[in-house]
């Protein structure tokens, strides 16, 4: 009877403790998706009166340059969705059409916004080196709905899936052999920290204010520009990142990516091989955005994210609080690729 009743208990405090859990993570982590705080859902202002339109701004025309590239290329080109600058032609393959230009109306140029080597930024998700076959099957989930943001707020996913949507399989294919043909290699400097220095926010993206001034860390990465100008205004595809972590994460996330932190996840290795560089088809997770990171495991275990690879990944994610989904990023992104 005893036996019985016991059981019972630890079962009941199961479902409490997993309730307890999902409560805390109903509210997706904003510095993950790019935004200071968390959405809140309020009634509508009533509308504002139209406002003149604004005569269109002219245009700036200065040639652009970077150190070590002999292009130079004016902002309107840099920013051109159907053909952005190439700065380095020579550190990456030829690129496909639809990489390098994209296809109008609705197919965007790859390499804006995932640059032509396939590092991207933390606002989006590094390509270089993701398995062909699950990047094809990332775009089919794109394409049937599978896969969205926990947070509603955050646009370019929904470009993103207008994108794939429009895309055809040659062009998926296209892009799924440019991107696995290229290594990932180290783009992102960890940093453990109590203090981060003050950032604002710009297209998803946090950059650095100028002055020296900073603010604690709480219990956010935050994951910004080393050059914010050449990042920010240049797209420079050379200029990386610094992943600002909580002091101790990278340690805890160790426990947890190696051991499953007893029984609260699996460890990483059975999956995404012994140096978590990938195995097959599945990709490799070490020295990638953290941000990113972050994002795929709350997508997963919210559901936002479905498919094949989501489905396979939903009891891994299922026991996770965010502040270990933080630690596990943390120490991947430390890691070197």
């Amino acid at each position: 009877m005893r036996t019985a009743f016991g059981t019972v208990i630890l079962a009941l405090l199961s479902v409490l403790a997993v309730g307890l859990l999902h409560a805390a993570n109903d509210v997706p982590p904003p510095w993950a998706y790019g935004f200071e705080s968390a959405a809140v859902a309020a009634a509508s202002p009533p509308a504002a009166p139209a406002a003149p339109a604004a005569p269109p701004a002219p245009v700036d025309a200065t040639p652009r340059q970077l150190p070590g590239s002999t292009a130079s290329f004016p902002l309107a080109q840099i920013r051109d969705a159907f053909g952005p600058a190439d700065w380095f032609p020579g550190d990456h393959p030829q690129m496909p059409d639809v990489v390098a230009h994209g296809r109008r109306p609705d197919v965007r140029a790859c390499s804006l916004c995932h640059y032509p080597n396939g590092k991207g930024r933390p606002e989006n998700a590094g390509v270089a080196g993701l398995p062909y076959d699950y990047f094809v099957q990332t775009m089919t989930d794109f394409k049937t709905g599978a896969r969205k943001s926990a947070d509603s707020r955050k646009a370019n996913t929904n470009v993103m899936i207008a994108i794939a949507k429009a895309m055809s399989d040659e062009e998926v294919k296209a892009s799924a052999t440019y991107f696995a043909s290229m290594k990932w290699t180290p783009w992102i400097k960890v940093v453990e920290t109590g203090t981060v220095p003050k950032t604002r926010i710009a297209g998803g993206m946090f950059l650095k204010v100028e002055g020296h001034d900073t603010e604690p860390i709480g219990e956010r990465i935050i994951e910004t520009p080393e050059e914010t100008e050449r990042t920010e205004v240049l797209r420079d595809p050379r200029s990386g990142f610094i992943a600002y972590v909580p002091t101790g994460s990278i340690k805890k996330g160790e426990t947890l990516v190696t051991t499953g932190g007893g029984g609260r996840t699996t460890a990483c290795a059975i999956c995404h091989g012994a140096d978590l560089k990938g195995l097959g088809p599945v990709p490799g997770i070490v020295g990638r955005s953290p941000s990113y990171t972050v994002r795929q495991l709350y997508d997963m275990q919210r559901g936002t994210r479905k498919g094949v690879w989501a489905d396979l990944m939903k009891p891994v994610v299922a026991n996770l609080g965010n502040d270990e989904m933080l630690a596990i990023a943390a120490y991947t992104a430390s890691r070197v690729p």
